[in-house]
């Protein structure tokens, strides 16, 4: 009998381990460069909900398994014919800190390929620790959409106007150096170093009192709320006006036939 048979892939998956006051997640799909499907959207989110409302929880540690941090979305299981795609439960934390941001500190560890909603995920907690072998873009423009998960204003916040538009009209990839030096990461480290890195800063913040940082947070976050308010009242227009264009359809087409995309701005 033939040995060859195929084994069917493990779905991806987000997973969490306790230690001590850390919460330690995992984003777990490293066969297809940990790009999320909806249920492991929905699985972080569940894992972030966890942080915050666990009273013996003080810090979030974000990794992922594998060379990558995320490529991205799983675009069809998102926005195709088969997508699986569910409302986040009422009261639950928002991955990308949009509505219910977590109140606890979160540090992230990233490594290889961070891209689109990789950013926007490290840009929604608060400190980022990047392998030295990292490579970032926001690329969403080059598939005919926009930044929805914070990108359009934290990436200004934490880089400044010019080096944010720069990246952000660009759509090109940097490196781990180049994302320190605009302040989106806070350490560069030898790559396989990161996780270990992030869980040390993670223990370090925990031996604080933990209400000392979460008030500490959460008045940084009062200095920056409106600004962020305002901006996260446009992403349903903005959503609106580039989800339903020819554009986006062609772009979302382009990239499931691996071609380039052929725009009109329509």
């Amino acid at each position: 009998m033939s040995n060859n048979a195929s084994t069917p892939a493990r779905p991806g998956r987000v997973f969490h381990e306790r230690h001590d006051h850390i919460l330690k997640i995992v984003i777990d799909n490293p066969a297809k460069k940990n790009a999320f499907s909806p249920e492991m959207m929905a699985e972080l989110s569940e894992a972030l909900t966890l942080l915050d409302k666990d009273d013996s929880l003080w810090v979030g540690v974000l990794t992922a398994e594998g060379k990558d941090f995320t490529a991205g979305l799983d675009m069809p299981k998102f926005f195709g014919p088969t997508a699986t795609r569910k409302p986040r439960p009422e009261g639950n934390t928002d991955p990308f800190g949009l509505a219910n941001q977590c109140r606890k500190p979160i540090v992230t560890a990233v490594q290889g390929i961070v891209f689109t909603v990789g950013i926007e995920l490290m840009l929604a907690g608060d400190i980022v620790v990047a392998a030295d072998d990292c490579r970032f873009c926001q690329m969403e423009a080059k598939r005919g959409i926009a930044p929805l998960g914070g990108a359009h204003f934290r990436f200004i916040t934490r880089a400044g106007w010019g080096d944010a538009m720069y990246h952000l009209l660009l759509c090109d990839e940097f490196s781990s150096a180049e994302a320190h030096r605009i302040g989106l990461v806070q350490e560069v480290v030898p790559a396989g170093q990161q996780v270990e890195r992030a869980m040390e800063l993670a223990r370090i913040i925990a031996r604080n009192a933990p209400l000392g940082i979460q008030v500490t947070k959460e008045a940084g976050r009062k200095f920056i709320e409106a600004g962020e308010k305002a901006a996260i009242d446009a992403i349903p227009a903005i959503r609106e006006r580039v989800m339903g264009s020819a554009d986006a359809a062609e772009g979302i087409k382009s990239f499931v036939e691996r071609r380039a995309a052929v725009f009109q701005g329509r």
